[in-house]
């Protein structure tokens, strides 16, 4: 288990310059936007996510990290913008969309929350995502599942503790993650004490678990984790001019990530009437993979007639394609597994709970109320809705740009009218782009497109072919200065962009595309677009969120989840043959866990890794032989040895040749370094 503390850092007292003032037509548009806002009296999703309240987390609520001085979790900045003692119910200031400042309220709703009596409790408002407590429904036992434990370990811990003091003494007998993504096993080791689990826990997990688990954190890791500081705001301050919500809940935690392999895995659905049995507790699974993430589940829980739909339905248009990067997910299959989940659990449901936000439930004092089904019905024709709509002007020849122009503002009103519909955490804008991506990909046709230069060579062409950058400077100032619609400030974006570019070094040019950037943030109802926007504004103006360094993306509990195979993988994507003169090589590897050897051997074969298990084939003799440790090999791969350092302490033994082979391969492969720069070159 790993601190991902080196991958944050507190968001700094004062920039460098100062964030501006909404601009007159940035107040006008979102005062217009306030008018629509409901009153919480009238607002079915403030009812919602204040029902069941057992115990309200305070103003304060942090959660310290042992290995900084920064708490993994803090509350604090965020209660003091958006609940001040003296106006709780604070409206939104100028610079933030009214619509999501509504969403962070919403989200401030924090503590423990009894879901169904003696069955279903929830921990929200300690991480990103929610932690939930499956009580034994029958009363026999002080059994517990818990489900997907948030972000860090210190997260988890205080998330737990929350609920024993207030439901009593428990015993953790399964752990479900219900899909890949880290904020929902990442905490796990803060379930448990030192000496980790006890040998009967089992840990539920959806097919292809691991494999996903790796292959998004891992193989693309560094660049998606560092998008992910600008997607969810985690370095920019937290006030009315910086974030005040990730839109899928408040922030990311930066605490202890680690990860406990799965012991059962999901690979089928559950039939209604042969439910799983974890304990007393009986648990109908239903796998939907291709969904909000490639390996995902949800399940039913029959005893108390509650349904977990996982991330797959949340009071929010959700990302068909993430910000900080991920596979484009499958909108179709989205839709399609809503609608089985209505038609499946619909009708024996009662309360709808999920891994962010609140639960909803049926009115029981109403006949056929129809809450639950109505929520994922309707959410399953809006990603329906984006997906087809999207091919449909496809085929009729609209590129992606075109297609996301077109359909954005005409999303049916009995959808997007829906509070839980709005674009809090996706858009309709990204997600059309999204659907364009999965089955046309990045080519719009138009051969001009075909091989179009970098930003760093067409930027300065655009511009003196406009009259140089003085000119483009002065045409975006006149645009932002005097925006007849929103359009107005995305062009000056583009044109200041190219002059950024261009001319790295020129100051003025820097500073207006951080203004603009910052309009468009205060404009966006989206928590990820307001934050992308508003860090853009933040590293332009001089405001470097840390200093690079090396990334601490996979942590000891991740690279020794993963496969030897998995491991070679990686360090294939290291490899460096431009700058390092990479010559081929070969080495056989003995590879030793607990006592079990396995024979393997790598290569270094036309400037990739290639990995064979087994023994090499006759006739073939690699230039040296190894046997190496299980956990020789991880901290080779994580970079906290040396294989000289791994020979003198025992756990690397060479069988033949020398270690200089591989020293080489170790030589040849790249350090990631977990920052650099992305709204300027």
């Amino acid at each position: 288990m790993s601190s991902n503390t080196d991958n944050f850092v507190a968001p700094s007292a004062e920039p460098v310059i100062p964030a501006k003032k909404a601009s007159t037509f940035t107040v006008g548009v979102n005062q217009a936007i306030a008018n629509t806002i409901p009153p919480r009296t009238s607002d079915d999703e403030w009812a919602n996510a204040t029902r069941g309240e057992l115990y309200r987390f305070p103003a304060t609520f942090n959660v310290p990290n042992p290995n900084s001085p920064v708490p993994a979790w803090d509350l604090t900045a965020y209660s003091e913008m958006l609940q001040p003692p003296k106006d709780p119910q604070r409206k939104s200031p100028d610079s933030v969309n009214p619509s999501l400042w509504r969403n962070a309220q919403l989200n401030m709703n924090a503590g423990l929350y009894e879901v169904v009596k003696g069955a279903v409790y929830q921990v929200r408002g300690a991480d990103l995502s929610d932690i939930s407590f499956l009580e034994d429904p029958t009363g026999k036992t002080n059994d517990i599942v818990v489900v997907d434990p948030l972000v860090s370990a210190e997260c988890a811990k205080a998330a737990l503790d929350t609920y024993l003091a207030n439901r009593g003494p428990r015993r953790i007998a399964a752990v479900i993650y219900t899909h890949s993504h880290v904020d929902h096993y990442g905490g796990v080791r803060g379930l448990f004490g030192a000496d980790g689990p006890d040998s009967d826990v089992k840990f539920i997990a959806p097919t292809g678990f691991l494999d996903h688990a790796v292959s998004e954190n891992v193989y693309a890791g560094v660049a998606m984790g560092h998008r992910a500081v600008y997607m969810y705001g985690i370095e920019i301050p937290r006030d009315e001019f910086g974030s005040v919500d990730a839109g899928l809940g408040k922030n990311s935690s930066s605490g202890t990530i680690g990860i406990i392999a799965p012991t059962m895995e999901i690979k089928q659905d559950t039939p209604l009437d042969d439910p799983v049995p974890v304990g007393n507790l009986q648990i109908v699974f239903k796998l939907t993979p291709d969904t909000e993430a490639p390996s995902e589940m949800l399940f039913y829980l029959p005893q108390s007639r509650a349904l977990c739909m996982a991330e797959n339905a949340t009071p929010t248009l959700h990302n068909v394609y993430s910000l900080r990067g991920a596979q484009v997910r499958d909108a179709k299959a989205w839709s399609v597994y809503l609608n089985e989940t209505v038609a499946t659990f619909g009708p024996i449901t009662d309360t709808l709970f999920a891994s962010h936000f609140w639960p909803r439930w049926n009115d029981l004092t109403k006949p056929n109320s129809h809450v639950i089904t109505d929520f994922l019905t309707s959410q399953a024709d809006l990603y329906r809705f984006l997906h087809d709509q999207t091919l449909r002007l496809a085929n009729e020849g609209s590129t992606i740009l075109e297609v996301a122009e077109q359909l954005d503002d005409v999303i049916p009103p009995s959808l997007a009218d829906q509070w839980f519909n709005r674009g809090y955490y996706g858009t309709a804008n990204h997600n059309l782009k999204a659907v364009y991506q999965r089955y046309l990909g990045w080519f719009d046709g138009n051969p001009a497109h075909l091989h179009g230069l970098p930003p760093q060579q067409v930027a300065p062409r655009y511009v003196t072919a406009m009259g140089g950058p003085d000119t483009v400077i002065s045409i975006a100032r006149k645009a932002i200065e005097n925006p007849q619609s929103i359009d107005d400030y995305r062009w000056a974006a583009e044109l200041l962009s190219h002059v950024v570019f261009g001319w790295p070094d020129k100051a003025e040019a820097r500073e207006l595309e951080a203004d603009v950037l910052e309009q468009l943030g205060y404009l966006s109802e989206s928590g990820p677009w307001r934050n992308f926007y508003l860090a853009g504004a933040w590293e332009l103006r001089g405001n470097d969120l840390v200093k690079p360094k090396p990334a601490t993306v996979i942590t000891p509990d991740m690279i020794a989840a993963m496969s030897v195979q998995q491991v070679f993988d990686y360090l294939g994507i290291r490899l460096n043959p431009v700058d390092k003169g990479v010559q081929p090589l070969s080495f056989a590897l003995n590879a030793t866990t607990d006592g079990a050897m396995t024979p393997c051997w790598a290569q270094i074969r036309n400037c990739v890794v290639v990995f064979t298990q087994g023994p090499p084939p006759p006739g073939f003799t690699p230039s040296a032989g190894y046997t190496l440790t299980r956990y020789g090999l991880n901290q080779l791969a994580l970079g906290l040895a040396t294989p000289q350092q791994l020979l003198d302490a025992g756990q690397l033994y060479v069988t033949s040749g020398s270690i200089n082979t591989l020293n080489t391969f170790v030589g040849y492969l790249d350090i990631f370094m977990n920052k650099f720069p992305i709204a300027r070159p």
